[in-house]
């Protein structure tokens, strides 16, 4: 399978990728090699790696798993082993993980030394379709998702729906949301045959996953930055964040898929309300996302809390609160106000 180009990287998938990583390797003579992991995916993933790419010298770097475990005190860790096992400005970081491993290891790559060279191997469809690539990186600051990160891209990344395997099917699942996403704001003919296959969705399936890439890329190729297009990529993201975070808060822990699956349905239906997005489309993704996520029930009270939270996403500017929301499938629209008793409207309309 061909590769796809970036910005200033190469994303390769299966075969090819090990073979392009390797002579990577071999040609830049790096001083130390560190394989970034968290718990899982050292005692799941890593013998897989091994297994694939032909031998040379690594050390390995645990971190916790978990979101909760994204933050400054799993940087200052790895800044500290980096630091005193010879890490420096010739050194690689392999992050083999998910999106966590990826967004940590991206950050301390990007300010270790003020910088040093990274790649991601991402193991769950969350990170294949979405964190590992575009060049973000970034931890969270308390209970509020990536506040603090880095735009640094990765020397490549490549992508194995082998690691697939290794996961239980709920986490396999919920990159499924970003899948989504990337059909409802960029193409009809994607999202009309993932509406088709809503019953036999294969979660594995290659073509899915590089098809969903090459939309994600598309848009960072266009604004790497986040000034304009590639906002749309936070489309779901606005609710979805927030309900990520309170959950997170409150130990009800939802995954970051179902999270976002939920502000999808919200963000379709104020879509609607206020851009006339269509009213047939949106019965077909709500319909969709409760066809591959459990429905969530919430409380007056936490409602209120996700609005309150919401002061703190990423996109807001001069203390407004700013919505990506869609005029139809693959006709996003930026930095939209809503009025707090539509999104309660929202709330109602996923809940019945």
């Amino acid at each position: 399978m061909k590769e796809i180009k970036a910005n200033n990287y190469s994303i390769f998938f299966k075969d090819k990728g090990y073979i392009e990583l390797y002579n990577h390797i071999q040609s830049e003579n790096y001083s130390t090699i560190f394989i970034h992991l968290d718990n899982n995916t050292n005692i799941h993933c890593l013998k897989v790696f091994l297994k694939q790419i032909q031998t040379f010298d690594y050390q390995t770097i645990v971190s916790k798993s978990g979101e909760e475990n994204k933050n400054i005190n799993s940087s200052v860790i790895i800044w500290e082993k980096l630091s005193n096992n010879n890490g420096d400005r010739k050194s690689l970081i392999i992050n083999l993980g998910g999106g966590v491993v990826g967004d940590i290891g991206g950050f301390v790559a990007s300010t270790f030394k003020r910088g040093i060279n990274y790649i991601n191997i991402p193991t769950t469809l969350l990170s294949m379709v979405d964190a590992s690539i575009g060049g973000k990186t970034g931890i969270d600051l308390g209970f509020l998702k990536n506040q603090v990160g880095t735009f640094y891209d990765p020397k490549m990344v490549l992508i194995d729906p082998l690691y697939l395997d290794t996961l239980n099917e709920s986490e396999l699942i919920s990159g499924y949301a970003e899948i989504f996403k990337h059909s409802l704001i960029c193409d009809l003919i994607f999202f009309n045959k993932l509406i088709s296959q809503q019953n036999s969705i294969d979660f594995k399936n290659l073509k899915t996953i590089k098809s969903s890439i090459e939309i994600k890329n598309k848009i960072v190729l266009k604004d790497r930055k986040e000034l304009k297009e590639r906002k749309a990529l936070n489309f779901g993201h606005t609710l979805g964040h927030a309900i990520e975070s309170l959950f997170l808060e409150n130990n009800k822990r939802l995954l970051h898929g179902e999270a976002i699956g939920i502000g999808i349905v919200l963000e379709a239906f104020i879509s609607n309300k206020i851009f006339d997005f269509p009213i047939d489309k949106l019965t077909k993704i709500k319909n969709h996302i409760l066809k591959i996520f459990n429905r969530v029930d919430f409380t007056k009270s936490e409602i209120d809390n996700i609005i309150k939270l919401l002061i703190h996403d990423k996109k807001n500017t001069h203390g407004k609160v700013n919505f990506i929301l869609l005029k139809d499938i693959g006709q996003p629209i930026y930095d939209i106000e809503v009025e707090n008793n539509l999104i309660l409207e929202s709330f109602n309309y996923y809940s019945n």
